[in-house]
Order: structure tokens, then C-alpha cells, then sequence
């Protein structure tokens, strides 16, 4: 996790990916990882995805495993 960390902060997000909210959530146990891409709107979603699905898996710390898309019903900060 702490390389994953590092790769992340110290990269520059890719070219052309929209603005969006990035949150990794991590269970040191099972040793696996869940990342959380939040973006503004439809355009900015398919995109992102695009852009995504096409690095190569040598620039992407881990393994894509799936995608799923959900909606966000509800935000609040606190």
C-alpha cells in the first residue's frame, strides 16, 4: 500500500482525465485494495473510463480487476 501511495502522489493524474475525486480504501489483511473514482458528471465518467481501460498495466499500481458504475444517492462531508 505504501508503494501504491507513493506512485500515486508523486504521478501526474493521465493526460486528458478529467477532474474527480480519487479515494483508495484498503484491507492490509486480505491484502487487497478498492479505489473509488468520483467524477462530475456522464461526460467527464466516460471519459475517465476511457482513459482508464487504456493504460497499460505497467502504469497502474495493483490490478484492474473490474469496473462497476454507480450513482451517487448521497454525499455529505462532516
Amino acid at each position: 500500500m505504501a508503494e501504491m501511495k507513493s506512485q500515486i502522489e508523486s504521478g501526474e493524474p493521465p493526460e486528458g482525465m478529467p477532474s474527480s475525486e480519487f479515494l483508495i480504501l484498503h484491507d492490509p489483511d486480505a491484502e487487497q485494495s478498492l479505489a473509488i473514482v468520483i467524477f462530475e458528471n456522464e461526460d467527464d465518467y466516460r471519459k475517465g473510463d476511457e482513459i482508464l481501460d487504456a493504460m497499460p498495466a505497467s502504469d497502474t499500481p495493483g490490478q484492474r480487476t473490474s469496473v462497476t458504475k454507480y450513482n451517487v444517492a448521497h454525499r455529505m462531508s462532516m
